[in-house]
């Protein structure tokens, strides 16, 4: 018996994995042009820094993480057979997406109530833009999850939760670059 290619033991579509890696790729260069940044001005950075919401980011990393749980159980109870339940962790990984969004918008929002623009300081150009970015792909990955628990074949499932799980994993590279270290 033929032992498969690592590309056939990869869940999922070939172009899901390109456009994952490109992803990653994209907010990998973001995460070093903004470390690199930085070292131009760290007591700016710090004194920037200090004004995020920690809190609120450490909720939406326990938020994003629960969601990627429930994505990846979803695809495991959608194998077993369990097409209603896969469907139920489909939707609620998707509002905890929500979730997210909604605590990522009124953090924004408080920003913009100090005052806080994208052009107030060079951390918070990036602040903007690096979470921005994540959140838009937070949106397209709810819509994803919500159009696949609609149409819940195996392999949608397990395209939309590998998709979903860069989102996770970007997030948990961004919170601690942008929110945590000094």
């Amino acid at each position: 018996m033929a032992s498969k290619s690592a590309l056939e033991e990869l869940p999922g579509e070939l172009l899901m994995w390109i456009l994952i890696i490109s992803e990653v790729l994209v907010f990998g260069a973001g995460l070093v042009v903004f470390l690199s940044v930085r070292i131009t001005d760290p007591i700016g950075f710090a004194d920037a820094q200090d004004m995020l919401d920690r809190t609120g980011a450490g909720i939406n990393t326990i938020v994003l993480i629960t969601s990627g749980l429930l994505a990846a159980l979803a695809g495991r109870l959608r194998h077993a057979g369990a097409r209603a339940q896969a469907r139920l962790a489909l939707v609620a990984a998707a509002l905890l997406g929500v979730v997210f969004l909604w605590i990522k918008g009124a953090e924004f929002a408080a920003k913009a109530a100090q005052g806080i623009a994208w052009d107030t300081h060079a951390f918070f150009n990036f602040y903007f833009m690096l979470t921005g970015f994540h959140a838009a792909h937070v949106a397209a990955g709810v819509v994803l999850l919500l159009l696949v628990a609609w149409r819940d074949h195996v392999d949608n499932i397990e395209d939309a939760s590998a998709f979903w799980h860069m989102v996770d994993l970007i997030w948990v590279l961004l919170f601690p670059v942008i929110y945590l270290l000094q």
